[in-house]
């Protein structure tokens, strides 16, 4: 895995959850999240891991819920929000969950505990929010991938890192197996017209995809 990494650097991951599990989606991988929380350990000095998606509540079983439980039992810090309903101007009914806030304020409140901020998104609108940090004396690594069709990141993120890690790259040592895949059941779940999915076992996959 490419990207510059010390043993003696205080690391936290912020995850954006739909975010990357469109990328892994998008690369043709799904995420094993206990593997991706040992590979960033023996990196640094891992103080917090960051988990950010949103819910809708209103569902009678919602599919992504076994994932958010294995991770809160499991060294991830959860960090969730219930969706918000709303009707477009075609009348089209939308659901809507950024979770953007949330991760940037912790990682601004995690600043002064941190030496590098490693970020998991492609998303433009946090470039400044890495700016701020950077000028706090912090890295910041972006995980993403530019390999996809369209790329997850945009540009102007990439620029402004100190290092970009290409998902397509992390993902030997990252990934599910492929004979976990189809040994495990699958569940569905739709958000905003488009179905996602995710596998139900002891380290269960991303179940929501980005939300509008």
């Amino acid at each position: 895995m490419k990207g510059n990494f010390y043993e003696n650097e205080r690391v936290a991951l912020f995850i954006d959850g739909a975010n990357l599990y469109s990328a892994a989606r998008a690369l043709g991988f799904d995420i094993d999240y206990r593997r991706l929380l040992k590979v960033f350990r023996e990196k640094g000095r891992l103080v917090r891991a960051y988990y950010y998606t949103a819910l809708v509540e209103d569902q009678e079983y919602s599919p992504i819920r076994p994932l958010i439980d294995w991770l809160d039992y499991n060294g991830y810090t959860m960090v969730t929000k219930p969706t918000k309903e709303f009707t477009d101007a075609m009348g089209r009914r939308k659901i809507k969950g950024n979770m953007d806030i949330e991760l940037a304020i912790d990682v601004l409140e995690m600043a002064e505990h941190l030496d590098h901020v490693i970020l998991f998104s492609g998303d433009g609108d946090f470039r400044r929010l890495v700016e701020a940090v950077q000028r706090r004396g912090l890295r910041v690594s972006v995980v993403s991938t530019i390999k996809s069709a369209p790329p997850m990141v945009a540009d102007e993120l990439r620029r402004q890192a100190d290092d970009f890690v290409e998902l397509a790259e992390l993902a030997p040592l990252i990934a599910r197996s492929p004979s976990e895949r189809t040994q495990r059941p699958a569940v569905a779940a739709t958000l905003n017209g488009r179905d996602a999915e995710g596998d139900l076992d002891d380290a269960p996959s991303e179940a929501l995809m980005r939300s509008a």
